[in-house]
């Protein structure tokens, strides 16, 4: 088997992937550099959403349904949210970390805060 970075000989284990430290080294550290610019951009989107939804609710509210145009002015991107879940009525509830929102209707969403027990 050979090196993934110098594609030299591998001696030892049949399941090592790189023939020294430093080509392991050379490895993750190329990995985590590029994982992190990607991931960095996401959380930006991310943390950009949800300040739009918190200067939405303010800081009192619980819930609040509000015209869809309202987040599109505001530039909030739909598609990027930390995750879902599907009520027991088949729709679904996307969530960006403490809040989350469902569409209502073709022009309402409906803004819901997720309380965090401590």
């Amino acid at each position: 088997m050979k090196c993934k970075i110098c594609n030299k000989l591998i001696v030892g284990r049949s399941d090592k992937l790189f023939c020294s430290v430093r080509c392991k080294n050379y490895y993750h550290i190329n990995l985590r550099r590029v994982t992190s610019v990607a991931v960095k951009d996401i959380n930006i989107i991310l943390h950009r959403n949800r300040s739009i939804l918190l200067e939405i609710m303010g800081k009192r509210k619980v819930q609040l349904k509000v015209s869809r145009m309202v987040l599109e002015k505001k530039k909030y991107r739909f598609k990027y949210h930390t995750h879902f879940h599907i009520n027991s009525k088949g729709k679904a509830y996307y969530h960006v970390y403490d809040f989350a929102w469902m569409e209502f209707s073709d022009d309402e969403i409906l803004i819901v805060r997720r309380k965090y027990s401590k």
